[in-house]
């Protein structure tokens, strides 16, 4: 129990302090009890002004039963009462209800009128709250990598500046797209998404900038382009690499001065767009192969954010795949993972990230007995591949095993058939050059 008699005055003092700040702030003692907090914070986890003062900060904001340090988390008590130092850190918080929170907390020495040490600590959510509930739920995660990568898409997004979100395929960038829209400037407006690989090259001018009546055949009537309906919104644009080079030039000069003109037109437009680009390719790989043009590159990429591929966020798995276990199931009833299941996702090295643990998940639910899946049900292929190489002077190594030959060569067939051919994708999905897969294709016999 907290000494009333010391800690009241205390209080007075130090909770119109923090009755100053716009974000949840709390102070605590050296023995992790919660002395003051203002009223963001006490609403945040649903708790009176009158009942906070003496609760142990991990209860109230992790709903656990020891310090967040001994779960091996970077505590910002041990580091001020241990080591002496104020420090920021990455942690997800659970409000009422069990609702998870990536928060972003800045520690701060705090000295009491009897000169007895405290840590105060500022809050700084990273889920907008005008995020939605697709934010909240599909970000799912509390490893160091995927922590750290949400705190710079929370940071990116208060810029203005253009971003180019980099990335395996299966990542996420489209939901990472979002989450920048939903934290920033413009996301009371619309957010319009083109897949840059998907839109065949004669119809691609007309898709981002619309057209007019009669501009080409079978144009029957006026279109806005997807720039024009992104107005005072983001511009997604997915891919962004396959974009024609003869057409790099004309979004260049857009993307510079906000003007456009429909195929077709003489008037010129205007448009407030905050654009998102991603790639799972290397630009300026492409810019040297002469497929991208290094201006435009510029343009996009503002400011880059890598996203973190599955296999460096084994821990984020259980979590995860009960998430889409939840959403796949449907009318099936519940299904969860047992150990054994766990185990091996965890071992898996997902060449194809969380587009993947998804399929693999679907087939698993039809496999299962009694809603519990088990190793077996997952089916995972006895030897995967690494999932990417970026050595690519390094030669083949014609000593390694015949089994993992024999997968890699596997594996990039699938690749292949899954691209239609294109190699560019397929090199990209495999982290490793062109020049480098045109190696292992004249090794192992494919792409002929």
């Amino acid at each position: 129990m907290v000494n009333s008699q010391r800690a009241n005055p205390q209080k007075v003092h130090l909770q119109s302090l923090i009755d100053t700040h716009e974000q949840a702030f709390v102070v605590i003692d050296s023995e992790y009890r919660i002395v003051a907090a203002n009223r963001r914070y006490c609403e945040a986890y649903g708790i009176s002004t009158e009942a906070i003062a003496g609760q142990h900060c991990y209860k109230v904001s992790h709903h656990a039963d020891r310090p967040c340090h001994e779960n091996g988390e970077l505590c910002p008590h041990l580091a001020l009462f241990k080591q002496g130092e104020a420090v920021e850190v990455l942690h997800t918080h659970f409000h009422a209800g069990d609702q998870p929170e990536r928060t972003r907390i800045r520690g701060h020495r705090l000295q009491g009128t009897d000169g007895e040490l405290y840590l105060g600590e500022q809050m700084f959510p990273l889920e907008a709250e005008a995020g939605s509930v697709c934010d909240a739920m599909q970000m799912i995660g509390r490893s160091p990598a995927f922590l750290s990568c949400v705190d710079k898409l929370a940071r990116v997004a208060e810029s203005e500046a253009s971003i180019l979100l980099f990335g395996e395929s299966g990542v996420g960038k489209e939901l990472a797209a979002r989450f920048i829209h939903a934290r920033s400037s413009h996301r009371n407006g619309s957010f319009i998404v083109i897949n840059c690989a998907a839109v065949p090259e004669n119809l691609f001018e007309s898709e981002l900038f619309g057209h007019e009546r009669g501009a080409f055949s079978g144009s029957s009537g006026q279109k806005k382009g997807l720039f024009e309906l992104a107005d005072n919104g983001t511009l997604f644009l997915d891919e962004v690499g396959e974009i024609p080079l003869n057409l790099q030039a004309k979004l260049l000069r857009v993307l510079e001065t906000g003007e456009f003109r429909r195929v077709g037109g003489t008037h010129t437009l205007t448009a407030n767009v905050r654009l998102v680009s991603a790639t799972n390719r290397r630009l300026l790989d492409e810019v040297d192969a002469k497929r991208f043009r290094l201006d435009l590159y510029y343009r996009v990429a503002g400011i880059d954010v890598t996203l973190p591929p599955l296999r460096e966020r084994a821990e984020d798995l259980p979590e995860l795949a009960a998430y889409l276990l939840k959403r796949l199931a449907g009318n099936q009833g519940s299904c969860r993972l047992d150990a054994s299941a766990i185990a091996a996702l965890q071992a898996y090295e997902f060449p194809g990230n969380v587009r993947e643990l998804r399929n693999l998940l679907q087939k698993a639910v039809l496999n299962c007995r009694e809603g519990v899946i088990s190793a077996t049900d997952l089916q995972l292929p006895a030897s995967a591949p690494p999932a990417a190489q970026t050595a690519d002077a390094a030669p083949l190594q014609p000593e390694a095993p015949q089994s993992l030959l024999a997968a890699e060569r596997a594996h990039i067939q699938g690749l292949l058939d899954a691209h239609q051919g294109h190699r560019a994708r397929v090199a990209a999905a495999l982290g490793i050059t062109e020049r480098t897969l045109y190696r292992k294709l004249k090794q192992y016999g494919l792409g002929r």
